[in-house]
């Protein structure tokens, strides 16, 4: 609210809803502020308008800033090679290599069970979000990884490790932002 009296070099209540509009149009245009600093910006006066003033202003309901659509960050495949080559532990790197290959969620991968492999189909059966199932399709070389890893370890769960005493130690998700350090 400061900057908008600032700005016009009078209350706030005294303006229009024109001036609001060309204020919002100057933060965008002229300063250049980020998504979130305008969306602050909208709903403290909007705030100000409607809960201090007791002025319902339709024109605040129209100039929130539009979502930002940003690409995803996609690596090559020689990027992908390099990162799980530096995975020394055989476990994280079967994990990290069939997460990738099926394009599974982080979550989805450290949960995967011996059952949900189909061979023969060449699928997985994969546990989502919101208990939302579906199949994703095996690479032959992902497959030939998971049977290598079964071999030593015989482990129900494809992407988790014994642990001493307690169980099964689930691969802590935080654990893969350090794979890509090394």
């Amino acid at each position: 609210m400061w900057q908008l009296a600032q700005h016009y070099h009078r209350s706030p209540e005294q303006l229009s809803e024109e001036e609001l509009r060309q204020y919002f149009l100057y933060l965008t245009n002229e300063k250049k502020i980020a998504r979130p600093t305008a969306t602050i910006a909208l709903c403290g006066i909007k705030f100000f308008y409607e809960q201090t003033v007791k002025q319902p202003w339709p024109t605040l309901r129209f100039v929130r800033p539009q979502p930002e659509h940003k690409l995803p960050v996609v690596l090559s495949r020689e990027e992908v090679r390099r990162i799980l080559a530096v995975v020394k532990i055989p476990v994280y790197r079967a994990c990290l290599t069939t997460i990738y290959a099926c394009g599974l969620r982080l979550l989805e991968g450290t949960q995967l069970q011996v059952p949900d492999v189909d061979s023969a189909r060449m699928l997985l059966h994969i546990h989502g979000k919101s208990k939302k199932e579906r199949y994703a399709p095996l690479p032959q070389s992902t497959l030939q990884l998971l049977r290598a890893h079964w071999r030593t370890h015989r482990s129900p769960l494809w992407c988790c490790m014994p642990s001493q005493g307690t169980g099964w130690l689930w691969i802590h998700s935080r654990a893969y932002p350090r794979v890509h350090q090394e």
